[in-house]
């Protein structure tokens, strides 16, 4: 599997910054995510580099150097563009907020920096020059055997930080592995801690858990494991298997999530999702229940007219997911929409200008009423969105009593 590692797969800028580091003297490895991608023959997203020079030296030993979080040993070099972060071999003292740790303590020991890190899966280092690779904790294997593991003790590490355990349910979601025995005891033991963490770091983690493909599997842990009850228990009586035959939709699965609760909207809010989200998931759920087989044409139009009719595809696609999308409706709704019926004021062939001259009135309430009359018209019979047919409507109108 290390074979997979290949120097000629990384970028130049990056290999100069490990290069350089090792020219002065130091030791310098990629480590974390882009090492766990490439074994994996995944091209990794950014590259994170692990030395042993202390933050002030990596900016003296380059041009350009933001110092990102210098206090934990983090700079941000720039190597022809790419932005390369470069952070110190530390050790952590104790977390006394389940989120980060009191003090940090740089060192030289790529070991003890590894023994850190959260999964062991995550805390393998390869030097890309050298073709060094370090893996004191089994990293390797439990790639190769699809497991998330905490390294060395789970109950330390997620009671170090609480995001680790939703982190846990989160990989082996996104990558379909299980989760190792201690390691999945562990979460329900520090429950407490994880209910620390701020709502936006949970906001993250769980977006990628929900746009997974094995989104069910990684519900069902939230729910076995009690993280379904610590920050989502609205959920606690969802259809998994509904939510992961959804499309990878925010929008479409959460609507499938939250299908029971008339306060969807409110919840997704909480879970800091955007209120557009939280707006567009509240539609779904309020509008759910879709036309039966037997509804005509002019019923589908007022259905579409009702619902607004851009949502249709994701109505139908929640629907399906929850068995419930009426045999030939998606093909009718389609071939509907295809021939653009009017389906809202807006279509109408007399604007509000029009429907005044028509009626002999100025600006009021009784423009909105005829709107909506003449709406009502055309979607019984589009035919009639005709200046002529709907100023003839107008003349035996009667705009209800103020």
């Amino acid at each position: 599997m290390t074979s997979r590692l290949d120097p000629e797969a990384v970028p130049a800028p990056v290999k100069e910054v490990v290069s350089t580091l090792l020219a002065g003297g130091h030791r310098a490895f990629l480590v974390g995510g882009c090492v766990r991608d490439m074994l994996r023959g995944e091209k990794p997203k950014d590259f994170d580099v692990a030395t042993s020079a202390r933050p002030n030296v990596v900016q003296k030993l380059f041009n350009r150097v933001i110092p990102t979080g210098i206090e934990h040993g983090t700079v941000t070099v720039i190597a022809r563009g790419q932005h390369v972060e470069v952070t110190t071999f530390r050790a952590e003292a104790e977390y006394v907020d389940g989120r980060r740790p009191s003090r940090v303590d740089f060192h030289e020991d790529i070991d003890a920096d590894l023994a850190r890190r959260d999964f062991t899966m995550n805390a393998m280092a390869w030097d890309p020059v050298s073709n060094q690779f370090v893996d004191p904790f089994g990293g390797q294997a439990d790639l190769e055997a699809k497991v998330v593991r905490c390294v060395r003790d789970p109950l330390e590490r997620f009671s170090e930080d609480g995001l680790r355990c939703l982190r846990a349910v989160r990989f082996a979601t996104v990558l379909d592995f299980t989760v190792e025995p201690a390691t999945e005891a562990a979460i329900g033991q520090t429950l407490e801690v994880f209910k620390k963490v701020a709502a936006e770091r949970v906001h993250q983690e769980f977006v990628k858990l929900l746009l997974a493909p094995h989104v069910a599997t990684g519900l069902g842990l939230l729910q076995r494991t009690g993280l379904m009850r610590a920050f989502v228990p609205e959920a606690l009586e969802a259809d998994h298997a509904a939510v992961g035959r959804a499309p990878a939709s925010e929008v479409v699965r959460l609507a499938v999530l939250l299908a029971h609760r008339v306060d969807a909207r409110d919840v997704v809010l909480r879970l800091r999702f955007p209120n557009r989200v939280g707006d567009d998931v509240g539609h779904l759920v309020r509008h759910q229940e879709l036309p039966d087989g037997a509804t005509d044409d002019a019923g589908l139009r007022r259905w579409l007219s009702r619902v607004d009719a851009a949502f249709a595809p994701a109505l139908l696609d929640a629907a399906r997911a929850r068995g419930r999308e009426p045999s030939g409706l998606r093909a009718r709704v389609e071939a509907l929409l295809a021939s653009q019926p009017p389906l809202t004021t807006k279509a109408l062939a007399l604007d509000g200008k029009a429907i005044m001259q028509a009626l002999g009135v100025g600006p009021s309430a009784v423009v909105g009423h005829a709107a909506r009359y003449l709406l009502d018209v055309v979607l019984e019979d589009p035919s009639k969105n005709t200046v002529e047919a709907l100023t003839g409507a107008l003349r035996t109108w009667k705009p209800p009593p103020a």
